[in-house]
């Protein structure tokens, strides 16, 4: 298992090894610097909140948009810095106390996170789809989301010109989380970072300005599903300290493989029992998995993605993905290499019932968000081909395919926000009919995108496909490979439909619409196409870029 060995890596939770009065409590060393991109999101959005309280409503919507933008920028930045200055290699560590891992996935992820959130909060910002509602631009949320739906209040609010900006500050708080998530070292903090990331999704979800109802089913939906996971992985957690007597994922690696020194007296009757390890573990992995929607885990995702606003929708199935699969690749390599052979058959059963699963019901959906969400339902599978591989090529095969996944992802959702009708998005296929010809651009670009998805040559598709199944065929898989070469097959039809159905089919008399979009939708889409091509053509790059960093740290 690779892993590289960095001074000073073991950290207690406190420097107090005696309650006698003369002693003094140790501070605990915080690595500011290196927490800095995790730091400046929080800042921005308890200053979002602090802009809801204080601005006046008008000015609101510009200056959470121009904060939103500076803090996931910033952020990034810090990233940028943490990478150049040799934390993604020679200088990996843990920091925070043991909380928290620098080092190359980690930074990986966290900056493939923050450019996701930043193409997506354009689409958050967009306010020229909708036509104008008493005088007054709109954007794709409930004017006042406290309110009932169809009530006097609301449409109160709808003349008075309210929006829910509220949603910057609750995006900022969930990249808060999955910042951290991937880069949790114990299972406390991974935990944390799940809540603090999943709770602004769940209420993001509900507030959409059209369909109020289906985006508020849609949250209750997620929300009781998650709150279903998290009860798992808690569980989880619990029966891994019994086995281990600790929550670090170090102290669990040790034990594991039979290297741990001292032994807690008060857990000396619970640490080392094998049943407490692998039910533990199970219940962990069942958590995350169900965060990246893999099958029999997978319920919640086609509701949740046709019923929430899609810019939120965009967001939450890249951004989320990314970095649940970081965090499953952590637990994996760092604390459960020892269960590799345990754990193999499990991931190799949801995997190949993942990418069939979800390639099969794709085909009978006349959605096109559900059909997205059954898409990356698939997806799923063909990233966990990758993480099955455990090696350094599964690693950054893995990370290459978030990156690649991820764009494509917001710029498809980007898309459907353009195409409406009378009632807002015509997201029901047989509207699609024809757009080739009502509007060439549009549809050409959901080409791109739906050729990206079914992983044609040329696209970044194919080549983080072709990465995850190489890493993947090349550690023993290879029947894994015929299986997801045979799911991507099944999954092609459908993409290639719609494609027909969008060039090949008469436009109706009373079709939808394409809306022109302002500047910022025009840029997340602009973003999608352009790294979609480049990952394409030219993925050498960014390959090895993934190679450097794909080492964890222990």
């Amino acid at each position: 298992m690779s892993a590289t060995a960095v001074h000073s890596l073991w950290t207690t939770a406190s420097g107090v090894t005696s309650a006698a009065p003369g002693d003094r409590f140790t501070a605990p060393t915080i690595e500011y610097a290196q927490l800095a991109p995790v730091l400046v999101i929080v800042i921005g959005a308890v200053l979002g909140i602090l802009v809801e309280a204080f601005v006046p409503r008008k000015a609101r919507y510009h200056a959470q948009l121009l904060l939103t933008v500076v803090a996931l920028a910033a952020a990034f930045a810090a990233v940028i810095s943490l990478a150049a200055g040799g934390y993604a290699t020679t200088k990996a560590q843990i920091a925070a106390m043991g909380a928290i891992a620098i080092d190359g996935p980690t930074l990986f992820l966290q900056g493939t996170i923050l450019l996701v959130a930043v193409v997506s909060v354009f689409t958050f910002a967009e306010r020229r789809l909708d036509p104008t509602a008493h005088g007054n631009r709109v954007d794709s949320f409930a004017a006042q989301a406290g309110t009932v739906p169809g009530s006097d209040s609301e449409k109160a609010a709808v003349r008075a010109g309210f929006t829910t900006t509220e949603v910057f500050p609750l995006v900022l708080f969930s990249v808060a989380g999955m910042l951290v998530f991937p880069a949790a070292n114990d299972l406390l903090t991974l935990f944390i970072a799940l809540e603090v990331f999943s709770l602004p999704l769940y209420l993001l979800c509900a507030v959409a300005r059209r369909k109020r109802l289906m985006s508020q089913e849609a949250a209750v939906k997620y929300f009781l599903l998650g709150a279903f996971s998290s009860a798992f992985m808690l569980f989880g957690i619990a029966l891994l300290y019994g086995y281990a007597g600790s929550l670090s994922y170090a102290t669990i690696a040790n034990v594991v493989d039979g290297s741990v020194l001292e032994i807690d007296p008060a857990l000396a009757g619970t640490m080392g029992n094998d049943a407490l390890l692998l039910i533990g573990g199970a219940m962990i992995l069942v958590g995350l998995l169900f965060k990246v929607g893999a099958v029999p885990f997978h319920m919640w995702t086609p509701d949740v993605y046709q019923g929430a606003p899609t810019p939120v929708t965009g967001f939450m199935a890249a951004a989320t993905k990314v970095a649940a699969f970081g965090a499953l690749l952590r637990l994996l390599y760092v604390v459960l290499p020892g269960l590799t052979w345990d754990l193999r058959p499990v991931l190799w059963a949801v995997a190949i019932i993942t990418m069939l699963g979800g390639a099969v019901v794709a085909i009978t959906q006349t959605d096109i968000k559900r059909l997205l969400a059954y898409s990356s339902i698939a997806h799923a599978g063909f990233i966990l081909a990758g993480v099955i591989a455990t090696s350094p090529e599964g690693v950054s095969s893995v990370l290459f395919y978030l990156g690649a996944y991820s764009f494509v992802t917001v710029g498809a959702f980007a898309v459907v926000t353009l195409v409406r009708d009378a009632g807002g998005e015509a997201t029901h296929l047989s509207k699609w009919a024809g757009l080739g010809r009502r509007s060439p651009l549009v549809a050409a670009v959901f080409a791109v995108f739906l050729l990206a998805f079914a992983g044609i040559p040329l696209t970044s598709g194919f080549s983080g496909k072709f990465a995850v199944f190489k890493a993947a065929a090349e550690s023993g898989a290879g029947a894994l490979v015929v299986v997801g070469v045979i799911s991507s097959a099944i999954a092609a039809f459908f993409y290639i439909r719609v494609i027909v159905l969008m060039f090949f089919s008469e436009p109706k008399a009373d079709g939808p619409t394409v809306a022109v979009p302002s500047p910022l939708t025009m840029t997340t889409i602009a973003v999608g196409v352009a790294v979609t091509l480049v990952l394409g053509l030219a993925p050498q790059y960014f390959l090895d870029l993934a190679g450097q960093a794909g080492v964890f740290v222990r």
